[in-house]
């Protein structure tokens, strides 16, 4: 195999990871958690720069619940579309929010600092939030970063997810709770950010929604 063939064949398989993830709504700290590899090596897979082995392949493919054929086969040449048609990649209009502040809409003018387009859809209200700071780098989510956010107001343990503290501004962090403990638990190579424990007796726990994609973004 050539280089040009190996780098169509790395292309091939980052189209359709990034296809089916969306579709399954599988993020890259899923695909990380399953093949116990770096958020680094699994966004070179989603950029197509590297092409997984075959065991990691295999993992891949089960937490998509996809067969490995549907993730190295070229799926477009398979049902090409006519000479002057455009193939259909249906999007959604979502506001990107610079910061989430209490006591304030969530959609507040203040908030807003301009639109992009998701294909996530499935009936659900999404939003994008621009990313401040490295407290989630670990997991490929690093500062200035967009996040696509699914609106929801319960979350499971583990899952990322956009919560607002007392009346501070809106945080990023994996969340759990026991009982009326809640943990905020960052995810990052600064040793400087520390869990955040909170008594819901105490402190009001908010969650605004659930990450469920991290993308650069080209300003």
């Amino acid at each position: 195999m050539n280089f040009m063939e190996i780098n169509e064949t790395r292309e091939i398989f980052a189209r359709n990871l990034r296809r089916i993830a969306s579709e399954k709504q599988i993020t890259q700290s899923d695909i990380v958690s399953a093949t116990n590899c770096s958020s680094a090596t699994v966004s070179d897979w989603f950029n197509g720069k590297k092409y997984p082995r075959p065991n990691r392949m295999q993992r891949i493919a089960d937490t998509l619940g996809v067969c490995m054929s549907d993730l190295i086969e070229d799926q477009f040449s398979k049902s090409p579309l006519p000479k002057d048609a455009l193939p259909f990649n249906p999007t959604h209009r979502i506001p990107i929010l610079g910061r989430i502040s209490a006591g304030l809409p969530l959609y507040a003018e203040e908030h807003i600092e301009g639109w992009t387009y998701t294909e996530l859809n499935g009936g659900a209200e999404y939003f994008a939030l621009r990313v401040h700071g490295d407290s989630m780098d670990a997991l490929g989510i690093k500062d200035g970063y967009l996040v696509d956010v699914r609106r929801q107001d319960m979350v499971e343990n583990g899952e990322v997810a956009i919560v607002m503290v007392g009346d501070d501004e809106a945080t990023m962090k994996r969340f759990y709770q026991d009982g009326d403990t809640v943990t905020l638990m960052p995810q990052s190579t600064n040793p400087a950010h520390m869990p955040q424990i909170y008594n819901l007796k105490e402190t009001p726990i908010r969650v605004i929604g659930k990450v469920v994609k991290a993308e650069f973004q080209v300003l």
